[in-house]
């Protein structure tokens, strides 16, 4: 039973208010605030709000107030002031103001979260007018603000109907099902970054080893779990909810220590020195003569000094020569490998037919391609165009530009002189799955190359901050290299060895260590997402069954 002392009051904007103001601060969890403490009761709020609606059947399913309604705390619902003068949002139903206070968490958590997004305005130097340029950046972020607004509206939603049987601790437990069930499906679409496991990273290294066990579903089910604890200590009054959660947020973290605390094992025979290339071309002058020009300059220097200090490849950034295959062999930088000897993993452009792909190549000593990957995450809106019968049109008329680049096949491999590496181009790293396939199959070490040059630094930190994640799941060494940062090394425990400087030209040569290690994510994969909805169907349906007996059971007279 619900205390009515601590309820949060209905009616207004008040709960509205409350769910954008905590979806805010789940947003001010990462970069560039990086509060990643507040992702632990950033979501009590809106459950507080959800089984307050659960709780009182008229709150739930009315559009206006009941002859003899309940009242919740000091609020009574039939009080002409709360009902009759405060506008149209107070006779909305309230599974519709549900809905609305989960998309305004959302758009509070995912607006902030993403709003770097907007840093590709201005595109003039692409021939896109400043206007439309605007129009372009403000459009990709409410977009893809309302798409993952939209995940959260549909958990909201959903549990005020599947919550009405539930009590505690069941609809903790279907609660967090359901919020992990979403992400893995929103997770398999292309619109992908916002994770709640990635407000922890790159901070909270004990927290992020969950991953080894399941990825980020074992992240976020710590997360959300917690908070609904919270929120029914808070619902209830009860000290012993509360105890439940600091119980459960306190063996999460030994539990991920414990995972944190394996020793690496370093050999020579397993040691592979590296070295990385950020070659700081502003994407302004990238694609033009002098920008082409510098470019390649930058990079054949950068190649020949580190393969002075005796590294065995040297990894250049997505796109690092903006030119496709059939014309590196006329560069200076061609040359110089042929010259040096040394392996290089180069960015640049593959052809596929009349189209082409986004690649990283094998170069060998030799001058020969050992492998190829091309991209398989198009960046939506940017690389390629999301549901094209609907957008397509909407975008080609506000841009001149026309994409013709396409997605490499999802079951690559990518090996090299020295093993099958995991590869991760840009925006990919956002997607744990991909990498971990790519672990399952054999990869010993990651290799990162991005083009974060046209958003504001907030963007480089978060894909700095999901490589440590995927470094972590796969138990693997990641090489980051980026062009104008932030490229770095990171252990597979998630230490940052090393990272680089913004907007600079930066070489590093570094030693990593190739692994074989399975993590039981790697092996069984988001195993854990399969048991909590096991769990959760079987409490449902036995519910469902039960109330089913009890209408069938003949009435006594």
């Amino acid at each position: 039973m619900l205390r009515k002392s601590k309820h949060i009051k209905a009616g207004g904007f008040l709960p509205l208010f409350i769910a954008l103001i905590a979806g805010v601060l789940m947003g001010l969890t990462v970069a560039p605030v990086s509060a990643w403490f507040l992702a632990w009761i950033a979501l009590a709020p809106l459950w507080i709000l959800i089984v307050e609606a659960t709780a009182n059947k008229s709150l739930a399913l009315i559009e206006e107030p009941p002859l003899n309604p309940p009242t919740l705390g000091d609020f009574r619902f039939d009080s002409p002031q709360n009902w009759g003068g405060r506008g149209a949002i107070d006779r909305l139903p309230r599974k519709t103001n549900i809905f609305l206070c989960g998309l305004l968490w959302g758009i509070g958590y995912h607006g902030v979260a993403i709003w770097w997004i907007t840093g590709i305005h201005p595109m003039t130097w692409m021939g896109v007018p400043w206007f439309a340029s605007l129009a372009i950046a403000a459009f990709c972020w409410i977009f893809l603000t309302l798409w993952g607004a939209a995940l959260v509206a549909v958990w909201a939603t959903s549990m005020t109907f599947l919550g009405k049987k539930l009590t505690f601790p069941l609809r903790v437990l279907v609660g967090t099902t359901l919020w992990c069930g979403l992400e893995s499906i929103w997770s398999r679409g292309a619109l992908w970054w916002t994770t709640l496991a990635y407000t922890q990273s790159p901070h909270n290294i004990a927290i992020l080893h969950l991953g080894q066990i399941s990825g980020t579903t074992a992240v976020t089910a710590a997360l959300v779990a917690v908070n609904l604890l919270i929120a029914e200590a808070w619902l209830n009054r009860s000290r012993t909810y509360l105890s439940y959660a600091a119980s459960l947020l306190i063996g999460l973290h030994l539990i991920g220590w414990g995972l944190a605390s394996q020793p690496l094992i370093k050999t020579p025979e397993t040691a592979l020195k590296i070295g990385i290339i950020q070659g700081n071309i502003p994407n302004e002058i990238k694609l033009y003569e002098g920008g082409l020009r510098r470019a390649i300059e930058g990079y054949t220097t950068g190649y020949k000094t580190l393969a002075d200090q005796g590294v065995e490849a040297v990894l250049t950034p997505e796109g690092a020569l903006p030119l496709f295959w059939r014309d590196i062999p006329s560069s200076s930088f061609y040359q110089a490998v042929r010259e040096k000897g040394v392996v290089a993993w180069l960015g640049a452009f593959g052809e596929q037919g009349s189209s082409y792909t986004n690649s990283l190549f094998t170069l060998t000593g030799t001058g020969q391609i050992y492998s190829r990957y091309n991209k398989v995450k198009l960046v939506p809106l940017g690389e390629y165009i999301p549901f094209t019968e609907v957008l397509g049109t909407l975008i080609n008329r506000l841009s001149p530009l026309e994409a013709h680049q396409v997605a490499g096949a999802d079951n690559q491999v990518f090996d090299t002189p020295f093993g099958r590496a995991i590869t991760s181009i840009c925006y990919e790293s956002a997607f744990g799955e991909h990498l971990r396939r790519q672990t399952a199959l054999g990869g010993q070490f990651i290799l990162s190359a991005a083009n974060n040059a046209h958003y504001s630094p907030a963007m480089p930190a978060q894909h700095h901050a999901q490589d440590v994640m995927r470094a972590i799941e796969s138990d693997r060494w990641a090489v980051r290299a980026t062009n104008t940062g932030y490229s770095g090394i990171v252990d597979p425990h998630g230490k940052t060895e090393w990272i680089s400087k913004l907007n600079t030209y930066q070489l590093h040569a570094a030693t990593i260590y190739r692994r074989e290690t399975k993590t039981l994510y790697v092996r069984a994969g988001d195993w854990l997402m399969l048991l909590l909805l096991t769990l959760s169907l079987l409490v449902l349906g036995i519910i469902l069954n039960n109330s089913r007996s009890r209408q069938e059971q003949p009435r006594q007279f």
